[in-house]
């Protein structure tokens, strides 16, 4: 199996928001660009939340994130996998991204969004117990995969419409602190668990 690696963070220093995925696609390491599978829902959606032509050159779309103070990047700095699937990331071959570095750059994101549960359980094993981030907000969204075939467009577009929220509007209750687990998705970690 081959070792593969992700990309730079799309970022900028007014970037309030961090959506994460895994480790990127055999099709998008080739082209070089986050998403670049065809069927990959993920530009789909940030054009319909942000409202830019779809098929807007990359450099357009990179450009619409950072407008809306939208930082974008893996939690996999490299993993060794056959295929594309992250259900073929060997568990033992995984290497974060350096989040105590990035977070300290970028002080202003208080909400971090997992592009699928593969993107979160990463992050929850690998980056949770490294970093010192109490005030932070952690919801999982549904995979824009193409492999997340049994949900509509329509219904990921409407829960993927929680990155455009007010802070506040993204507060779980103190119930929601305390249970991280279940299908709610949205789920605030308390530093240092697994």
């Amino acid at each position: 199996m081959a070792r593969v690696r992700s990309f730079d963070p799309i970022e900028d220093a007014k970037a309030a928001v961090l959506v994460l995925g895994s480790m990127p696609g055999r099709a998008s390491l080739v082209a070089g660009q986050y998403y670049a599978h065809s069927q990959n829902a993920f530009w789909r959606i940030a054009a319909e939340l942000l409202r830019f032509d779809p098929t807007s050159p990359y450099q357009m779309k990179v450009r619409a994130l950072k407008a809306a103070r939208i930082a974008l990047w893996d939690v996999l700095h490299s993993c060794t996998r056959e295929g594309s699937l992250d259900a073929s990331i060997e568990n033992d071959s995984q290497i974060a991204n350096d989040f105590r570095r990035f977070l300290q750059t970028h002080k202003k994101i208080r909400r971090v969004f997992f592009n699928g549960a593969k993107a979160e359980a990463c992050f929850r094993r690998h980056v949770l117990p490294e970093i010192d981030a109490p005030f932070m907000i952690y919801v999982r969204l549904p995979s824009t995969s193409p492999a997340n075939a049994s949900m509509s467009f329509e219904r990921k577009l409407g829960a993927w419409r929680a990155i455009l929220a007010p802070n506040h509007a993204s507060e779980p209750t103190a119930s929601k602190r305390r249970s991280r687990h279940g299908p709610s998705s949205r789920t605030a970690y308390p530093r240092r668990v697994l």
